[in-house]
């Protein structure tokens, strides 16, 4: 199987997982709690997303961005990630801002607006991929984050009462931002053997390992917040391990 077929596979699997992830909250038309497990499997993509960042997206970008510009002494890669970063942070204060003035018709937009850019950016680095072994380990992240996030973009709006109809498509118009984020990586990586395709994957992949930053760390932590010490503990064991699996993959290459 090449690895472009793995690909095509993998958008699919991904957008049924999103559209799997819904079923339960839309039957019971009420917003259920997520499971321990689903938690460990976030901690987890969320320790494989941070790895992809330092051990494979940063260092490719600044790799690249040399060999476009061996006299340039900026760090234009790093200052391209803190970008990345910002922009998500930007994107949730926004929504917290919303929420603090009470715009309530405003919030599960805002959420589903964050979410959306979430999903193309991490279907793109997949579809940027370059090897089976990176691809895998991303596919298994976007898959736990993909279904847990299509359930709490659901619950988001399960609980602000929209209208079924309206639901669904926001969802579905979600569940397709990771398949086409994927199909843009591919493109990106296909160009990338000439010149300004090497400029393309450069760019994507700072702003990107600056995104996995954040998804990784501060929007990890906003959304698990535990009051059992074991449980952040046990989570926090999933996400070094994502980590080191991530390191791993990366001292082999």
């Amino acid at each position: 199987m090449t690895l472009l077929v793995y690909k095509l596979i993998a958008a699919l699997l991904i957008f049924l997982v999103s559209i799997i992830s819904i079923i339960h909250p839309l039957k019971k038309k009420h917003a259920p709690k997520h499971s321990e497990s689903a938690h460990l499997g976030d901690a987890l993509a969320s320790g494989i997303f941070l790895g992809a960042a330092f051990f494979h997206m940063l260092p490719d970008s600044i790799r690249l961005f040399n060999h476009l510009y061996p006299v340039m002494t900026y760090p234009l890669a790093e200052w391209i990630s803190v970008m990345g970063f910002l922009f998500l942070l930007l994107l949730e204060r926004l929504s917290l801002n919303y929420s603090a003035k009470s715009a309530l018709h405003a919030i599960p937009y805002l959420l589903a607006l964050i979410l959306i850019v979430h999903a193309l950016i991490e279907g793109a680095a997949l579809g940027i991929g370059e090897t089976f072994t990176e691809t895998i380990m991303l596919f298994i992240a976007i898959l736990a984050h993909k279904g847990s996030e299509s359930f709490a973009l659901c619950i988001s709006l399960l609980r602000h009462q929209l209208p079924l109809k309206r639901i669904l498509y926001i969802i579905i118009f979600f569940a397709l931002m990771t398949p086409l984020g994927i199909a843009c990586g591919a493109m990106i990586q296909h160009f990338t053997l000439m010149k300004n395709g090497e400029l393309a994957a450069a760019i994507f992949n700072a702003f990107a390992a600056g995104t996995f930053l954040y998804i990784s760390t501060l929007h990890h932590i906003h959304f698990h917040q535990h009051t059992e010490d074991t449980q952040g503990l046990i989570e926090f064991a999933c996400l070094l391990f994502g980590t080191m699996m991530m390191g791993a993959i990366a001292w082999r290459v």
